[in-house]
C-alpha cells in the first residue's frame, strides 16, 4: 500500500560541536554552506512535506532557516561527540509528538557530510521501500574486488570470499557499503531497536562518486572537485549550453534566467568581496592595496561596448576603490551608506525599471537592492542572507572571476534573443 506523501518529513542532524572539523555543518563548499545542500535536496523531494533541522547551534539553526528547514532545538546531553544520531532522531520524533500530536508515517534521515546526492535520488529511495514494502531503507554503493579483514590481534581473513577457492570477479556475490547518505525508516522500527533500521530492510544503491562523505578536513577540498567534475559530467550529457544558475533555490527547481540576463540594461556591483576576494594587503604606511581579477576587468569592458551600462557601490572610503574603477572606465559610488537610494537615483536618471538592473553583492548591506532590482545575484561564497535574497548564484567566488560569470551570462543570453526566430519567419 503507498503511503500518503504529506506523512513523509525529514530530519537532519547538525550539531555544532564538531571538534574534528570546526564549524563542518555551514562550512563554505560548492558556494553554500555543507547543510543546505541536504536540505534543498529534501525540499525538492516530492513526497517530503516538511523538512527539519536538529540543532543545539544557534548559528547553524539561522542558516537552517534562511534556506527553508523548520528547526529542533537539541538538548546539550544529546549533542555531545558521543551521543549518536538515533537518540537525536528519538528526540525529534518525541518533540512533534508533543507539540504537535505528529506522528509520521516516513522519516527520512539525511547526514550533511554526504551531500552528493542526484536530485531525484531521495524521490527514488522512496519508491523502492514503498515497493518491496519494507519497513526501512539505507543507501549504498558497490564494494568492488576481495576484501579481506585485520582482526585486532593482527591476523588477516579473506573477509568478502574464500582465498583457498578464488571465484571469477563477475561470479562473485555483491558486497555493498552503507554510504550513509539516505536511511529512511518507519518510526516503530526506531523506537523498538533503537536503530535507524529494522524489519524488512530495503537497499537503495548510489554510484561510488555520488557516497563521498566528509571525515576530515582535507575532504572539503576534495568534495570541491568531485562536485566539478559531477557538473562538467552532467554539462556535457546534457549538450546544451543553457544561461542557468549555479544552484537550486529552496522549495524550487533549477531556475533558468536566460530570460532576465537579456533584459539587462544596467548592471551594478559591490566592490570588496565581488571585485575583490574580501583580502586587503595593509603597508606599513596605512595604504591597502586588494586582490581583484583581471578576467572581471575583460568582461566589463566586452559588456561596456554592448551598452550595457556599470556602475560600483561601496561602503568602502579607501582610494583603491576609485583608483580600480578608473582603470576599468566604469562609474564609483564610494562611501555609500544607503545602497538602495543610490541606486533608485541612478536608475531613475537612467530611465530605467528594477526589472532592468542585475545586482550582484555578497554581504549584508547588498540585501536591499538584491531585493529591489530585477535580477539579484550573489557571488559563491556570499553571506547566507544574500544567498537567501539571489536568483542566481554564481559557481565562481568574488574576486575569482564571478564577476566574468556574469558578464558573460548577460552577453549570451542577449546573443541568444538576437539569434532567436521570430513568430513572423514561420507565418
Amino acid at each position: 500500500m503507498s503511503i500518503t506523501p504529506k506523512t513523509i518529513l525529514s530530519i537532519i542532524p547538525a550539531r555544532g560541536g564538531s571538534k574534528g572539523i570546526p564549524g563542518k555543518n555551514i562550512r563554505m563548499v560548492g558556494g553554500k554552506p555543507l547543510l543546505t545542500w541536504s536540505i534543498e535536496q529534501a525540499r525538492q523531494t516530492p513526497h517530503i512535506s516538511r523538512v527539519f533541522v536538529s540543532t543545539d547551534s544557534p548559528e547553524i539553526a539561522t542558516v537552517a532557516r534562511q534556506f527553508g528547514a523548520e528547526v529542533i532545538t537539541r538538548p546539550a546531553e544529546i549533542s555531545g561527540d558521543t551521543a549518536s544520531s538515533e537518540s537525536c532522531l528519538v528526540h525529534a520524533l518525541d518533540y512533534l509528538k508533543a507539540k504537535e500530536n505528529l506522528e509520521p508515517d516516513l522519516v527520512v534521515f539525511l547526514q550533511a557530510t554526504s551531500p552528493l546526492r542526484e536530485a531525484d535520488d531521495i524521490q527514488k529511495a522512496i519508491e523502492i521501500l514503498q515497493r518491496e514494502n519494507a519497513d526501512s531503507l539505507f543507501s549504498a554503493c558497490r564494494v568492488e574486488g576481495f576484501v579481506w579483514r585485520i582482526e585486532k590481534d593482527g591476523t588477516t581473513r579473506s573477509f568478502t570470499y574464500d582465498h583457498k577457492n578464488r571465484p571469477r570477479r563477475q561470479d562473485a556475490p555483491e558486497d555493498l557499503i552503507e554510504n550513509g547518505s539516505i536511511y529512511i525508516f518507519k518510526p516503530w522500527v526506531l523506537r523498538k531497536f533503537n536503530n535507524r533500521l529494522g524489519g524488512k530492510i530495503a537497499v537503495y544503491r548510489m554510484p561510488a562518486l555520488n557516497s563521498f562523505q566528509i571525515d576530515e578536513p582535507a575532504d572539503f577540498e576534495l568534495l570541491e572537485h568531485l562536485m566539478a567534475y559531477r557538473n562538467a559530467e552532467q554539462k556535457a550529457e546534457s549538450g546544451k549550453q543553457k544561461v542557468e544558475i549555479g544552484e537550486q533555490k529552496p522549495g524550487g527547481q533549477l531556475s533558468v534566467v536566460s530570460g532576465q540576463l537579456s533584459r539587462i540594461k544596467l548592471l551594478a556591483l559591490d566592490f570588496d568581496g565581488v571585485l575583490t576576494d574580501n583580502r586587503v594587503l595593509v603597508a606599513e604606511d596605512g595604504r591597502e592595496a586588494v586582490w581583484c581579477n583581471r578576467s572581471d576587468g575583460l568582461g566589463l569592458g566586452m559588456l561596456k561596448r554592448k551598452g550595457i551600462d556599470v556602475i560600483v557601490l561601496s561602503k568602502e572610503k579607501n582610494p583603491v576603490v576609485a583608483a580600480r574603477c578608473r582603470k576599468l572606465g566604469i562609474e564609483c559610488i564610494q562611501g555609500c551608506d544607503d545602497k538602495l537610494s543610490e541606486l533608485k537615483q541612478k536608475a531613475e536618471s537612467r530611465k530605467l525599471k528594477g526589472e532592468e538592473i542585475a545586482y550582484v553583492g555578497n554581504d549584508v548591506n547588498d540585501v536591499e537592492c538584491l531585493k529591489w532590482v530585477g535580477l539579484p545575484i550573489a557571488v559563491a561564497d556570499s553571506v547566507p542572507e544574500v544567498k537567501a535574497a539571489a536568483k542566481w548564484i554564481t559557481a565562481k567566488s568574488g574576486g575569482h572571476g564571478a564577476v566574468r560569470e556574469v558578464c558573460d551570462a548577460i552577453l549570451a543570453a542577449k546573443r541568444h534573443k538576437r539569434q532567436a526566430p521570430s513568430a513572423k519567419r514561420f507565418a
